[in-house]
């Protein structure tokens, strides 16, 4: 009997210890698989066959205790090791390494699985994968590019497909202005009248005569054509504007064309030269016929309108076939007043270019303080009127922009696909020049838009957060990786592949963003090696061995024993 007994011990010890030495072959076998966690073998004992149970103190026999004998050991356990392995860096961005506890989140035709493996890659649909197609789950944006974690989405970076503006909200204005005592202030506007015109009568034109009546000589041809264009490029101050259509009716009225003069030029009439003779900035028609313009203050805003400018054809915008218009225009009075004029470009959402202009003009002084008014303008505004804001600011005796610093500019992008624009305009960094015989000057110094560029690159920072690097200097989060982490770890069932899926003592995965609840943090560009420990798996193989020879070696002494008891029966 108890022979048989030890035979079935060192049996069961034989099969436990290749156990033992199966698990540590795979530990070795995967020293070098990115993120594998080792296993080790835990032992108990059996049930043992008991003798005699003891028994208690009595009288003077001071008791004895149990005699049994052991049946051998079971696997207890085999326990994964989830410590942290060594992290490595990578040349690639999209291999990913967890610092401390979660898993990454993974999805295929089994659904959901979880690994610590960070090798992934971009598949053909521009989609983070792992080496078996695994797609790699995450939160995703929305069409402003904010995350949205309410529910999982594939992880997605299109490179070169995505493309991308930014709109210009914020714009800073540097430069210098004068604030001398010989800086002269705006006190007269830019004057330009044309030849008096008639109309078919013979008198001269007021604001109700027809376009197509008005002619510069009497009993003349007339100088408008019904069911023609009226082309007009705009210049102000040395600079040149958008051209603009009027189309001509035959009901178009010399108002109307003075209107359309005045918004082509952008003149302000609600901030003129105060007690201006000439009145307020427009385009008015005089007593005796002449078209007359009054420009904004400031020498850097004086009109122009010169024939080549002016031109009449039956085809769009441009100067193919055109006739050229001459009205004659001359400069009635020299405007008078400090200015300078400035233009920068700013972006739509589309990422396309508008350039505005600044003008800002002396428009009085004193003592302690100096106030400029300010002018924006843009012939790339959906309006006709080219005006976008006016306003004043003011620089105190230092030279120092005093009170409120910042311009608010609307632009109407209605004839494009583009929202309507509006910027602020810092005007902080400008400062008093008092130098004699010094001009002003203003510049851009920065504006926060861009245009349309693609996605070029990407990097996922310690939060997960995947940010898109886009040719044009944009950066846009393209999404957000996720952890998983579990109750008990210890009871994910190996599905393959370095992959793991619920079991059903690890309890439900508990989605969370890196470094929140638990989970560790994300390093981009690095891999989490095996935690096999090799020079440890070696020592544990040899007491395996040793283990397993010495059971071997009971049986074979257990084989001599019997071996002896058949010699006995001879």
């Amino acid at each position: 009997m108890g022979l048989t007994t030890a035979l079935n011990t060192s049996l069961n010890g034989l099969t436990l210890n290749e156990t033992a030495i199966e698990v540590i072959g795979n530990n070795i076998a995967n020293a070098a698989t990115n993120g594998f966690k080792s296993s080790a073998v835990q032992f108990t004992t059996q049930l043992s066959r008991t003798l005699s149970v003891g028994s208690a103190p009595q009288g003077l026999n001071g008791g004895t205790n149990p005699r049994q004998v052991g049946l051998g050991s079971t696997t207890a356990a085999i326990r994964r090791d989830f410590s942290q392995g060594a992290i490595t860096t990578s040349t690639s961005p999209s291999d990913l390494a967890i610092e401390g506890e979660g898993f990454f989140v993974l999805s295929g035709n089994e659904g959901q699985v979880y690994t610590r493996n960070g090798n992934f890659t971009l598949n053909n649909q521009s989609q983070l994968v792992n080496a078996d197609g695994l797609r790699v789950k995450g939160y995703g944006i929305d069409d402003q590019f904010n995350i949205v974690s309410t529910q999982l989405v594939n992880i997605e970076i299109p490179l070169g497909k995505l493309n991308v503006a930014q709109e210009t909200k914020n714009v800073v204005v540097e430069g210098s202005i004068r604030t001398d005592e010989a800086a002269v202030v705006a006190t007269e506007s830019e004057v330009v009248q044309s030849v008096q015109l008639f109309d078919g009568a013979g008198a001269a034109i007021t604001g109700a005569s027809l376009l197509t009546d008005a002619r510069k000589t009497v009993g003349g041809a007339p100088t408008f054509v019904a069911g023609e264009l009226l082309n007009f490029t705009p210049r102000k101050g040395g600079a040149d504007y958008d051209p603009v259509a009027f189309d001509i009716t035959a009901t178009s009225t010399i108002a109307e064309f003075a209107t359309f003069l005045s918004e082509a030029l952008g003149l302000e009439p609600s901030a003129s030269v105060p007690g201006d003779p000439f009145g307020p900035a427009g385009v008015n028609i005089t007593a005796d016929g002449r078209i007359e313009v009054v420009s904004n203050a400031g020498t850097s805003q004086s009109a122009e309108i010169t024939p080549a400018r002016l031109r009449q054809s039956q085809v769009g915008l441009g100067q193919s076939g055109a006739t050229a218009i001459d009205l004659g225009f001359s400069r009635t009075r020299q405007g008078i007043g400090e200015s300078t004029l400035a233009t920068f470009p700013v972006f739509d959402s589309l990422g396309e270019q508008v350039l505005v202009r600044m003008h800002a003009v002396l428009e009085s002084k004193s003592a302690t303080s100096t106030t400029y008014r300010y002018y924006f303008e843009s012939s790339q505004d959906s309006d006709l009127n080219t005006n976008l804001s006016t306003g004043t600011f003011t620089l105190n005796e230092a030279g120092e922009i005093a009170g409120d610093s910042v311009a608010e500019i609307t632009i109407d992008r209605e004839s494009t696909a583009a929202k309507t624009m509006i910027v602020d305009v810092d005007l902080s960094r400008i400062s008093g020049l008092t130098e004699l015989g010094s001009s002003g000057s203003l510049s851009l110094l920065s504006q926060d838009g861009a245009p349309a560029g693609s996605l070029t690159s990407f990097n996922i920072n310690d939060a997960g957060i995947v940010s898109g690097v886009f040719t044009n200097g944009v950066i846009r989060s393209l999404g957000q990786m996720v952890l998983a982490r579990f109750s008990n770890p210890l009871g994910l069932v190996e599905n393959g592949g370095g992959t793991l899926f619920e079991g059903v003592s690890s309890g439900p995965a508990q989605i969370t963003i890196p470094g929140q609840t638990g989970t560790g943090s994300i390093r981009a560009g690095a891999i989490e090696l095996s935690n096999t420990d090799v020079g440890r798996s070696l020592v544990d193989l040899i007491v395996s061995s040793t283990n397993y020879r010495g059971n071997a070696r009971v049986i074979s002494s257990v084989q001599q024993l019997v071996d002896e008891l058949l010699v006995l029966g001879r």
